[in-house]
């Protein structure tokens, strides 16, 4: 980042400085006509909102994490990933509503605040080191304002209005030497992600100025489900360049599964001859075999007596325990005798006797209908039901974790050290007026 000018504005060093209260506010109203609820809204297996208050919450530099919504559900997903909630007043809540006017209610409410960082719910690829680095620019080089943009090679043409007898002309671009990509710096557009702002300029009504300056956000970090992208493709980017947590994620080498509730669907068939008959899935079975074919060890785990003659018919060639008082004790001692560390460890389950043994795998998911308590401690919930799908879909999402890992891995092998005096791009423009 490019050194920013010094603040002016005060004659103190800036070890002697008091601190400032930083708050992360990520509006997200019930209201939503294109998707309803949309800011919950499962993307890749997380509630949407989710993703910009995990990467808020690690990067560290905030003193406070907030949402500010007026619906129940939201409050909910918010309260589970550790934010405060601001419950906003119908005032601010209508379509007709701007975002600086829930900012400046929730300032009301909230004296303690002197830099508000206003961060929006569908930026799903938001990571910590983004907003450090803009802490920095507010602590540190005196910023009054910071917002994010994305760098763009898109040629401009003026617009002609329908009925109107005129021509096109360049807005950025002399037609007659036209760039190459690579000869063109192309052209700075906010993307949304975030506005940084002390308080008060927000009074003022304004969420950039004073000393401003932006903040330059990677392409591939840059995506807003608003306006770029539909669902489906966001979850790809998501998957790719989302922000997963400050754990390494490293390849997974066993997969314990829950039997009733996951494998299954939890029903219980008995028939007249009091046997029990259990169902399962074959999206399922394929997924378990996709994994036992890249060298994933199944393994499945069970509270209940279930009949060792109904498992063994499933065919689905994985060990299975069952009657097992405590779950996290066994997969601790699964997980010790094939020499691996928690991080290699997948685990799907579904009931609060999960809870623990989700909280410690390096990947874990819930079912779409598992209890509340398995849905809090996960990191992933499933689109699918137990029993209809859940285990196809969590080794789905397990491989391109896996890619993820085996990239991350080439990458760092193969990246050459920066050329000597390579200075870093330039983040930062500041303006005074």
């Amino acid at each position: 980042m490019a050194a920013a000018a010094a603040d002016s504005s005060s004659g103190e060093p800036a070890s002697s400085r008091p601190s400032l209260h930083m708050a992360a506010l990520v509006l997200a109203r019930g209201g939503s006509k294109g998707i309803p609820l949309k800011n919950i809204k499962l993307l890749a297996g997380v509630p949407l909102i989710g993703w910009v208050l995990r990467a808020a919450l690690d990067s560290g530099v905030f003193q406070s994490v907030w949402v500010s919504t007026d619906h129940d559900e939201i409050e909910k997903v918010a309260k589970q990933f550790g934010a405060k909630v601001h419950r906003r007043s119908s005032e601010v809540s209508k379509d007709s509503s701007t975002s600086l006017d829930a900012i400046i209610e929730f300032l009301q409410y909230h004296d303690e605040v002197d830099v508000i960082g206003n961060i929006q719910a569908t930026s799903p690829c938001l990571h910590p080191t983004d907003l450090i680095r803009v802490a920095k620019m507010i602590h540190e080089d005196g910023f009054d304002s910071v917002f994010s943009v994305v760098r763009r090679h898109q040629f401009r043409w003026s617009e002609i209005k329908k009925g109107v007898c005129e021509v096109t002309v360049p807005q950025n671009l002399n037609p007659a030497k036209r760039p190459r990509r690579q000869d063109w710096d192309g052209e700075l557009y906010e993307n949304g992600s975030f506005y940084f702002a002390k308080r008060p300029l927000v009074e003022k009504g304004y969420l950039q100025g004073g000393k401003m300056a932006y903040y330059e956000m990677r392409a591939e970090h840059s995506v807003d489900i608003d306006v770029d992208i539909d669902w489906p493709i966001a979850e790809q980017r998501v998957l790719r360049y989302g922000y997963f947590g400050k754990e390494t994620l490293k390849e997974v080498k066993l997969l314990v599964c829950t039997i009733d509730g996951c494998l299954t669907t939890g029903h219980i068939y008995v028939s007249g001859d009091e046997k029990e008959i259990l169902s399962y899935d074959v999206r399922d079975a394929v997924g378990i075999h996709l994994l036992q074919k890249r060298g994933v060890e199944v393994r499945l785990i069970s509270e209940r007596d279930c009949s060792s003659k109904t498992l063994s018919a499933m065919k689905l060639g994985c060990a299975a325990e069952v009657s097992v008082a405590d779950k996290l004790q066994l997969v601790e001692k699964w997980r010790k005798g094939m020499g691996l560390c928690w991080k290699e460890v997948a685990y799907l389950g579904n009931e609060e006797s999960d809870v623990e043994c989700l909280k410690k795998a390096g990947m874990s998911a819930v079912p779409a209908n598992g209890c509340p308590a398995a849905q809090k401690a996960t990191s992933y919930i499933c689109k699918c039901n137990g029993g209809r799908g859940a285990i196809r879909e969590f080794a789905e999402h397990i491989f391109l974790l896996m890619e993820k890992v085996n990239s991350a891995e080439k990458k760092a092998v193969k990246l050459p050290p920066p050329p000597l005096g390579k200075k870093s791009p330039n983040h930062s423009l500041s303006f005074t007026h």
